[in-house]
């Protein structure tokens, strides 16, 4: 796919993506999913972080002090702390951010096995990367399975399970923590229902619309050093817009071959 497909194609999926987010049963669905992912983000400290979503900031209650967000188009931006580029080439230095969230991304991008890579090397050591993701199994998955569903947002995108993306991380030095399941409810319904939410959490069933990975960057080897560097110097003060995109290590530079 060509790179002209993708700028143009992009931006229509955020609009896709936004416009279910704001609709009841993606309101409902961010809201299970920010209470799962809100126990781990709040343990977090650091300097900053980058969350890669279509949807509303999950991550305002975590206590990572510049917390950037991403948009394909100045258009799309939603405020000054927004880096505006393609998802597969942040121009972000290595090893920079303490957490990174790809929220129901690796779906609808052309190649998720390069954004994979580009939030793998922009986490520094220690730091963590969630990947949140509909499960093909869950309610929504089954509904999925009906053509009607098939030709739009979200249904229409590549879903993965848990496991094979366990597989992708593991490939990218990353040891994946914890595997939560989120947005409990019965087929036809939206996952309001609290008290099945909690019975699903409670039990951490594979029932659920959607999944949250939690893994960890491994340290690299103590001889090998990593450039210092700024990050408000890097993006020339101010995050909207694009800047130089600075080299890549080494292990980053490797391809994800599973599909």
């Amino acid at each position: 796919m060509s790179n002209s497909h993708k700028t143009i194609s992009l931006p229509e999926r955020v609009r896709e993506g936004r416009r279910f987010w704001a609709s009841k049963p993606g309101e409902a669905l961010w809201r299970a999913e920010r209470a799962c992912l809100g126990p781990a983000c709040e343990a977090l400290h650091g300097v900053h972080s980058l969350e890669l979503s279509l949807a509303p900031s999950l991550t305002d209650m975590c206590p990572v002090r510049h917390a950037l967000r991403w948009a394909p188009t100045r258009e799309l931006a939603e405020g000054p702390a927004t880096l505006v580029c393609q998802p597969d080439r942040l121009p972000l230095p290595d090893a920079c951010l303490q957490l990174v969230v790809i929220h129901h991304l690796l779906e609808v991008v052309a190649d998720p096995h390069h954004l994979l890579q580009e939030a793998a090397r922009v986490t520094a050591d220690g730091g963590r990367l969630v990947l949140i993701g509909w499960l093909p199994l869950g309610p929504a998955g089954v509904a999925r399975l009906w053509s009607r569903h098939r030709r739009r947002w979200p249904w229409n995108g590549s879903w993965r399970g848990p496991g094979r993306l366990k597989d992708w991380l593991t490939f990218v030095d990353f040891e994946t923590e914890r595997i939560d399941y989120c947005g409990f409810h019965l087929p036809g319904a939206a996952p309001r229902n609290a008290s099945l939410e909690a019975l699903g959490r409670r039990h951490n069933l594979p029932l659920g619309d959607s999944f949250m990975i939690r893994a960890r960057r491994r340290a690299m080897p103590a001889q090998v050093q990593r450039p210092r560097f700024s990050l408000d110097a890097a993006l020339g003060g101010h995050s909207l817009g694009s800047a130089t995109r600075l080299t890549r290590q080494s292990r980053s530079d490797r391809k994800i071959e599973v599909d």
